[in-house]
């Protein structure tokens, strides 16, 4: 009978699990949507529910299943990752509600502080004038998106009472936990989002220092316990599924389950042991562990990460990291990041005043506004035709858009940063949608540069772009990318698989795993494994010819120029207020 793995990837709005065979096929795959609650006067808010996504999870692996027609007992391993969203209980694992007002701290569904919100504003700002070491390895500034700004907002709004019942997790240390009952951590989890320290592990003095003093106190307990066992990416967690999650899973009790990643990671292990594929031909080449050195991962959906891994701790201002042992025991990690961009470009095709009439074409032609994203690279290219310009970014020379409607995770690293558009006219129609859609793309573009430039300045040599998620299904960005950037641009066989296959991934290596062999040899396993069931992918070149170098040339320096002047023109308008 043939053996099967199980990744399981939570996103921001839906769960999917893929039925995966040893060489990477994915034979079946189930996604759900979750819900995310906001607050209509507060705009900061992002909540979900682990109950909700714990629910979603259930039913994606038992549809798998279903769908290749599969017995519980091939499945050997199953691997999960997910969002770094803030997940919270009590002791027990019962979700503890975390929306601020009179049900905050007590038990409710609604126990996430998603990714994305942004209410940890002032804790974050507090944490950075802390001077802590902890601060090194987040790029010297830490983000409001990470897990000890959310946990002392709790602190701060939350019952007295109510706090030192509760405990912390990164959601993907949450389903480890849920499908175990084993409350083991990963490295992954707490060194890159929850203040764990590379080598020298927990700092009481930062968490004394920025009032968490408790944890100290109780030994961690809270969030993870003392600087003792933790497990980087894949090892073993505990005895495999509990006989409660083998059954609300549809599987076997003691199925293996591998110490999870943030989902990013995952889609970093489903992406980079890949074989090159160009005009149809699959290169010989082997690629080794070494090579993920000069290969950066870009996961794209509602945000992107950018993750690269190195054999030496590389310290990048306004880069998280580096993050020792994340994946690879002994490896080191960098990880940058935009927190919008899949968003943003819904959000600037949704507000445009064209936008129903695109809706209107859409419907026309029988396809989804996602797809109908055709419909204006269409018009784009009519309109280059018309102007008889030999680019886009032509069509765009007198326009400049700087894209952090977000704030900016790197490697600016300040929430505070807001998007700007030079270049209006009084035009509204769908002519200037498709100008302001490709000039979305460009600085989406532009700032992907500007990460990988402040990598390689500081140490890095990432030489190729290798890419997941959605994203990865639009060309035109893709190209910009390669453009912009002058490197390579990988696409997976399967945008969207990549994650699944690296969660995948991991549980194939909790069933692989071998206490006998040391940290080196279990990482050539791993990554064999990687190599064994990553699909070759498809290289899209740097093709612009002179003339559209030179223009984006000048929209990068341009780029550059707008982060300074925003930072000044807030500069003059805060003292102006004082």
């Amino acid at each position: 009978m043939s053996t099967y793995y199980i990744g399981v990837d939570v996103g921001t709005g839906s769960v999917r699990a893929g039925l995966v065979k040893a060489d990477g096929t994915i034979v079946a795959s189930s996604t759900e949507s979750t819900q995310t609650w906001r607050n209509p006067s507060d705009h900061r808010i992002f909540e979900q529910s682990t109950t909700d996504i714990w629910a979603g999870i259930c039913k994606t692996v038992k549809a798998s299943l279903a769908q290749a027609s599969v017995d519980p007992s091939q499945v050997k391993g199953i691997g999960f990752d997910a969002t770094c969203s803030l997940a919270v209980t009590d002791m027990n694992g019962e979700p503890v509600v975390v929306t601020s007002g009179e049900k905050l701290g007590s038990i409710g569904d609604r126990n996430i502080i998603l990714w994305a919100d942004h209410r940890a504003e002032a804790e974050a700002d507090l944490i950075n004038k802390s001077g802590s070491k902890v601060l090194d390895y987040v790029g010297g500034t830490m983000s409001l998106e990470m897990e000890v700004p959310k946990i002392l907002w709790l602190k701060r709004h939350m019952d007295a009472a109510l706090f030192p019942r509760c405990q912390f997790f990164d959601l993907p240390d949450f389903l480890t936990y849920r499908a175990t009952g084993d409350n083991i951590r990963s490295t992954c989890s707490l060194t890159c989002k929850c203040s764990f320290v590379p080598v020298e592990g927990w700092q009481q003095d930062f968490f004394s220092h920025i009032g968490l003093q408790e944890f100290v106190q109780n030994d961690y307990k809270q969030i993870g316990g003392a600087n003792g066992k933790i497990l980087t990416a894949g090892r073993p967690v505990g005895a495999g599924l509990s006989k409660t999650a083998a059954s609300e899973l549809g599987l076997l009790e003691g199925t293996p389950v591998g110490s999870g990643v943030i989902d990013a990671y995952a889609g970093w292990l489903g992406t980079v042991a890949a074989r090159d594929k160009e005009n149809g031909k699959v290169s010989d080449y082997v690629p080794s562990l070494e090579d993920s050195g000069h290969r950066l991962a870009a996961v794209a959906g509602t945000s992107t990460c950018h993750i690269v891994q190195s054999a030496k701790g590389i310290f990048v201002n306004g880069v998280w990291g580096p993050y020792k042992d994340a994946v690879f025991p002994g490896w080191w990690m960098n990880e940058g990041g935009q927190s919008a961009t899949g968003q943003l470009i819904d959000f600037m095709i949704r507000t445009h005043p064209a936008y129903s009439l695109l809706q209107t074409l859409a419907a026309e032609r029988k396809t989804n506004i996602h797809e109908g994203r055709q419909i204006l690279h269409d018009e784009l290219e009519k309109l280059r035709a018309q102007e008889n310009v030999g680019s886009f970014t032509e069509l765009t020379s007198d326009m400049h858009f700087y894209p952090d409607l977000h704030g900016n995770r790197s490697p600016i690293a300040d929430a505070r940063m807001r998007g700007s558009l030079v270049g209006l006219t009084l035009d509204d129609g769908l002519g200037d949608l498709a100008r302001k859609f490709n000039l979305t793309l460009e600085g989406i573009a532009l700032q992907t540069r500007h990460i990988v430039d402040e990598m390689n300045e500081k140490g890095h040599s990432i030489q190729s772009l290798y890419m997941s998620g959605g994203q990865a299904k639009n060309i035109p960005l893709m190209t910009l990318f390669a453009n912009t950037c002058k490197i390579p641009v990988v696409l997976p066989a399967n945008s969207g698989a990549a994650v699944v296959l690296g969660a995948a991934m991991l549980g194939r290596f909790a069933a692989d795993f071998d206490f006998g062999k040391d940290a080196r040899e279990q990482g050539d396993i791993l990554w064999n494994i990687m190599v064994e069931m990553t699909p070759a992918g498809t290289i899209v070149s740097p093709s612009a010819d002179e003339k559209e170098s030179r223009l984006l040339e000048a929209k990068y320096k341009i780029f550059r120029e707008s982060i300074e002047i925003q930072k000044r023109w807030r500069k003059e308008m805060t003292d102006a207020a004082k």
